[in-house]
């Protein structure tokens, strides 16, 4: 069916939001695909939900040839689910009560409700199974923005594997991830499949899909040479060698009055920032203080901090500080203390200044093994200037959106929930599974940031509202307007979606509300359409232009 466009709802803008930061912010809101209805809360107008849905079906039809099995779990979520799993204290968790006073959560991610299904599973003679659903999730967001980047309600395929071991989830995560790579193809995004980490989801192996973009919550992490692709969050670079002074036979202590920053150490000291430890102390949620450190010049990458753990926490608070260490937080160390460290890899060797516990001193040659006997993990953030872990070459930093994530839980959610199986020698066994999560949202977004330019979106043929725009330059001839929908109709039967711009508005405003839509193909038909029977045809990334025959246009079309 033709949708004439002066009976839709498509109310297009010339200038983008205030505050408006993203490119995809920007051309959606003007392109009459979104609008917000409250911080990090968004309608998707009719064109928008016309995309939205295409990069549904083409999600679904991936799915569902790898034997996924379409279902759909409520929003609305008993909150003893996820204490059992003991995920209840989830900061961005919505909670609720009802009117008798029960708890409830409004769910992220719905592993514990699947799990809750998945103990009806009673046979290995049952496994596997592949589950999924598009569902909404909610999302207590402290920082929406970004447009669909950063939501605090949005829509989400998951999808979760369920096997008698992890030799079988092995061949269901593989499965995923070719199947992933067949929907972000589909969907003619770039994109980079990259180590990941599970983070608040728990679990082992971890792949992050990133797409490439002018904006974006991720940072891809990639060498030069090619041999190398990681999250910002798990991401492992090789830093400079530190310029270290000369070696002490013992820790020697330095009075550093009201020193409690590493620049002002270094700057008072004379030496180089990398030359000295940052220390870090850190609560676990199982009541653990833990002491991370890592070199001066470093930020702690948080995700890095959480798996060496294998817990969340949270930084310690001055009092737990205090108490632990004799110090305030500018002069701590990790000499001569009764709390679990756990140090860079960058700290392995070699002599750094560390705060001597002791408020307005530092220690001189602090050295790991000599001086005190850490665990040592990657905890540090990967940074410009590192090399690759690889073969040495130059990392580079890019922009990027998260439009996929896979990970194995395991045992993570059947053991606490009791999901259990009978094997095949009889015995029980906790199922062990695998999450599977794809944004449609994310994946609009990032189609928009890779295919626009100055003047509107260039949607990919896959996902586009419509194949073809039809704009009939009328000016109120009905013959003008009837060729046009000759033109149109020719299109609509031969199985092309087409919008047909029949509104009565000067040119000008539907060559830009058509840049703004960014159909795939534009077809122009206008008064001296009735005098040659010709049309003007254009590509809308500008890789076609010409005119052709008005009854050429079905083999145009086909051709473009």
């Amino acid at each position: 069916m033709i949708a004439r466009q002066s009976t839709l709802f498509i109310p297009t803008l010339r200038e983008a939001p205030a505050d408006a930061e993203a490119v995809s912010h920007k051309l959606l809101v003007r392109g009459g695909y979104i609008r917000q209805v409250s911080a990090g809360v968004w309608t998707f107008l009719p064109l928008g939900w016309r995309v939205h849905q295409k990069v549904v079906q083409i999600i679904r039809e991936e799915m569902d040839a790898i034997g996924g099995q379409e279902m759909l779990m409520p929003v609305l979520t008993p909150l003893e689910l996820w204490q059992h799993t003991k995920r209840d204290h989830i900061g961005e968790v919505f909670r609720l009560k009802d009117r008798t006073g029960r708890d409830y959560v409004l769910p992220m991610t719905h592993e514990e409700t699947v799990t809750f299904h998945a103990k009806e599973l009673a046979s290995y003679r049952q496994l596997p199974q592949l589950l999924y659903h598009f569902s909404i999730k909610e999302r207590d967001e402290l920082r929406s923005r970004g447009g669909l980047l950063r939501l605090r309600e949005f829509i989400m395929k998951d999808a979760y594997s369920f096997d008698r071991d992890e030799a079988g989830l092995d061949v269901a995560f593989r499965r995923c991830e070719e199947a992933y790579h067949r929907m972000y193809q589909r969907a003619g995004l770039a994109y980079s499949a990259v180590q990941a980490e599970s983070g608040m989801m728990g679990g082992k192996e971890s792949i992050d899909f990133l797409a490439p973009s002018g904006s974006g919550e991720n940072t891809l992490v990639t060498c030069e040479n090619g041999d190398f692709a990681a999250d910002l969050e798990v991401a492992r670079g090789i830093p400079r060698k530190p310029d270290l002074p000369e070696s002490l036979a013992a820790p020697k202590e330095v009075a550093t009055p009201g020193v409690t920053t590493i620049e002002a150490l270094a700057e008072m000291l004379g030496i180089d920032a990398a030359a000295t430890s940052k220390a870090m102390p850190v609560m676990t949620n199982d009541g653990r203080l833990v002491l991370g450190l890592v070199r001066g010049d470093d930020r702690l990458a948080e995700p890095k901090m959480t798996a060496a753990l294998e817990a969340d926490y949270r930084p310690a608070t001055d009092e737990e500080i205090r108490a632990a260490f004799g110090a305030g937080g500018g002069s701590l160390g990790p000499v001569g203390i009764e709390v679990e460290v756990i140090a860079d890899e960058a700290l392995r060797s070699g002599q750094f200044v560390a705060g001597a516990n002791r408020d307005g001193w530092h220690l001189l040659g602090v050295e790991a093994g000599r001086d005190y006997e850490p665990r040592f993990a990657d905890l540090r953030e990967a940074r410009h200037g590192d090399a690759c872990p690889n073969c040495g070459g130059e990392l580079r930093f890019q922009t990027a959106i998260e439009i996929g994530h896979i990970f194995k839980f395991n045992d993570r959610y059947s053991t606490p929930l009791g999901a259990t199986f009978l094997d095949e020698d009889g015995a029980e066994k906790p199922l062990i599974g695998g999450s599977y999560g794809v944004g449609p949202a994310r994946m609009m977004a990032a189609a928009v940031e890779q295919y626009h330019d100055e003047n509107g979106i260039v949607w990919p043929a896959a996902v586009a509202p419509y194949d073809v725009h039809v704009l009939a330059l009328h000016g109120g001839s009905d013959e003008v307007l009837g060729l046009a929908d000759a033109v149109a109709s020719t299109l609509d039967e031969a199985g092309h979606q087409v919008l047909l711009d029949d509104r009565d508005e000067r040119p000008g405003e539907k060559f830009a509300d058509a840049d703004l839509i960014g159909c795939p193909l534009r077809i122009i038909v206008g008064k001296k359409s009735l005098d040659d029977r010709s049309v003007d045809v254009r590509r809308r990334d500008g890789s076609d232009e010409s005119r052709v025959p008005a009854a050429d246009v079905l083999k145009w079309a086909g051709q473009a």
